[in-house]
């Protein structure tokens, strides 16, 4: 459950840094992506120690594979919750589907543990 809670962490400054600026139009875009890496620093500090704690070879319960597609299907959830919350935009219903496809394969992946 750590190696979760850290990712969604993770997932929330990425988002940001990633997204954030597409409400700002006032900014040069070198202002942009020096308070882009300012934001995405704590990414990498919770992403790290959640794939090392969350590996098969630390003791953890996930593949190197199982933890990038883990990773993928809550930067889906996250960017979803930012993008409403946010940005104020409405994805389209084929957006949506193309995220569930997404997080079937999660589905997929973390249901085959052998």
């Amino acid at each position: 459950m750590n190696t979760v809670l850290l990712l969604v962490a993770s997932n929330l400054f990425m988002t940001t840094a990633w997204y954030w600026h597409l409400k700002s139009h006032s900014l040069p875009l070198l202002g942009i992506i020096a308070i882009s890496w300012l934001i995405a620093l704590p990414e990498y500090c919770l992403a790290v120690p959640a794939n090392r704690l969350g590996h098969i070879a630390f003791g953890g319960t996930y593949t190197a594979p199982q933890l990038k597609i883990l990773q993928e299907g809550i930067a889906l959830l996250v960017f979803l919750g930012f993008t409403l919350a946010v940005l104020k935009e409405v994805p389209r219903w084929t957006d949506i589907a193309g995220m569930g496809l997404i997080v079937a394969g999660l589905a997929v992946s973390l249901g085959a543990r052998a």
